[in-house]
């Protein structure tokens, strides 16, 4: 009899710690939709500026996924069936960009993509200047948010079971065309999702993107720009439709989780 108002004092105050946790996330994202989220959709019809932002970070965020579905896919199906020559040391380099500060992350860009360095150098002797221009926003989305897709697609991967392949090799496939036809339709939804996550952290990104290029302007970079010029007011409209816009992969996230199954519990 005793261990009952123990146990409920401490439901209570798990209770409690998970609301006050709750509302500490939900609470400042919940204020800035109320107080921006009108007038950023208006806004929408009248800032050319804000439209431009919008288009440069959906269609550098779109680029960076794309690349690193194609580049990064093979890579994790090395690491999901073991076949990854040092992978721990591969494992801890794509945890890398996850962990470091993002203003430290363009700044190891810059150094490796700028004038200075070699590659930089080379590429404007070619004419193509990287730094300040849209393909130096792609290159600092796809290097902090890439690690995400990678990791993501890899779990998705170790899930199909590997005796599928073994059956499709059996019949005359190669590996990787067992992997491309087996693999690969029935980790489908995992790698959806994880190219979703990527895309939605590539969106967001605003400290190695400010290092490398501030004009022309992503929309994180706009809101900080308005910001630091005309005070919360003007940057409130951006930064709320930049909330908005992070609501769209939320919900295709959300919806391919139900679709597979994966929030039911383990049986």
């Amino acid at each position: 009899m005793s261990a009952r108002p123990s146990h409920r004092l401490a439901t209570a105050s798990v209770a409690l710690g998970s609301l006050l946790l709750l509302g500490l996330l939900v609470l400042p994202v919940s204020a800035l939709v109320m107080r921006g989220g009108a007038a950023g959709v208006r806004q929408l019809g009248t800032d050319p500026e804000l439209r431009a932002s919008l288009a440069l970070t959906a269609t550098t965020a779109t680029l960076a996924t794309l690349i690193t579905v194609v580049l990064g896919t093979p890579l994790a199906w090395l690491l999901a069936r073991g076949q990854m020559i040092g992978a721990p040391i591969v494992n801890a380099l794509l945890d890398l960009p996850l962990l470091i500060p993002h203003p430290v992350a363009g700044i190891a860009l810059l150094l490796a993509f700028g004038r200075a360095s070699p590659i930089g150098g080379a590429l404007e002797h070619a004419g193509v200047m990287l730094v300040g221009s849209p393909v130096a926003i792609g290159l600092a989305m796809l290097f902090v948010a890439a690690p995400l897709y990678v990791s993501a697609a890899r779990e998705a991967i170790a899930r199909v079971d590997v005796r599928y392949e073994a059956v499709a090799r059996t019949l005359g496939d190669s590996q990787w065309r067992a992997a491309w036809r087996v693999t690969r339709p029935l980790a489908s939804r995992g790698l959806l999702a994880a190219a979703v996550v990527m895309w939605a952290r590539a969106v967001s990104e605003f400290g190695a993107i400010v290092i490398l290029t501030y004009n022309p302007k992503v929309a994180s970079v706009l809101s900080y720009d308005r910001f630091n010029a005309y005070g919360l007011p003007a940057a409130l409209p951006v930064a709320a439709v930049l909330v908005l816009l992070a609501l769209v992969p939320l919900l295709v996230l959300r919806s391919l989780r139900v679709r597979s199954g994966l929030g039911e519990p383990a049986r």
